[in-house]
Parts: C-alpha cells; structure tokens; sequence
C-alpha cells in the first residue's frame, strides 16, 4: 500500500446496527483526536442483509451520544469486495469472524481478519473474545466501553505497523 493510500478499516457484526456502528463510530473520533482522519478510514457492516440502509438502533445511538460519539452511518452487508477494500476486517464476535473466514477467498483475504476485542489486553487477560450483543439485553454502555477499549488498541497497532507519528 502507498504511504498516500489511507488505511482502511471495516467493523463486522452481524445486522450492522449496534455493535460494528458502536465501534465504527468510537473509532473515528479516536482518529480524528489523534489528527489522523485523512491517513485512517473507519466503516462498519454486518454479516447478514437484515437491516441494510436502516441507521443505528436508537440505544445504541443514545449510549454512545451520551459520550459524544454520533453514529450517523446506515447498515450495510459486508461483500467479497470489502476484502479488496480493506486493510483491517475486525469482526465482533466468533460467529462473525468464522462467517468472515469462510468468506475469505485467499490466505491474504484472511489475514486482514481479527477480532476486536483481540486488542484490549484486559479482554485478552481474561479470554474474553466476543463483543456481547446489546440487542436482546440493556447492556449498551457496558458495549460502549468494550469498543472503547478494543477500538484504543486497534489504533495503537495500526499507528505502530503503519509508523503514523
């Protein structure tokens, strides 16, 4: 990749409208807090078609408006191409992953793959691999903090492999 090329990252779960937007949205401001908004690129879709073009559920929204992050993106389902897209494909949990993997049409293809919460030392500290989904259950601000922690350590990996400083 160029050094002119911004870094391309997509976040997966599986309807694209609570954990991967949650996500994406922590991410960009995290980039944009460290000047990087034009070297660094931040989507989110989701595995199945479910919700494409619907935009961020409402408590998801709210959870993460309440920390002054707006997801402001609509659902989409992450395709073949979005391999060719991407440098980094970080599934939410092992289901999405597994999907994504199998998806995967080259070794090179699945590289790019890695799971969010690989990147929270603390997750990994206690073999916590999957970001819960909020959906079903009231836990958003406790999925906000996941992605906080997973999003902090996937730009500290990306800022050191790409030397962004």
């Amino acid at each position: 990749m160029s050094s002119s090329q911004p870094i391309r990252v997509c976040f997966v779960c599986l309807g694209n409208i609570c954990r991967s937007p949650t996500a994406e949205g922590v991410m960009k401001k995290l980039v944009a807090e460290a000047g990087l908004s034009d070297r660094i690129l931040v989507e989110s879709a989701g595995t199945g078609g479910y919700h494409v073009g619907e935009p961020a559920d409402r408590r998801s929204a709210a959870a993460a408006r309440k920390r002054g992050v707006e997801l402001d993106g609509s659902a989409k389902q992450f395709g073949l191409d979005d391999f060719t897209r991407f440098e980094y494909v970080v599934a939410m949990d092992k289901r999405n992953f597994g999907f994504l993997k199998r998806l995967a049409r080259s070794g090179n293809e699945a590289t790019k793959l890695s799971l969010l919460r690989a990147f929270d030392p603390a997750s990994v500290a206690q073999q916590q691999d999957d970001v819960p989904d909020p959906y079903f259950e009231d836990n958003f601000d406790a999925v906000f903090d996941i992605c906080q922690a997973g999003c902090t350590g996937l730009l500290a990996k990306i800022v050191e492999e790409h030397k962004l400083r």
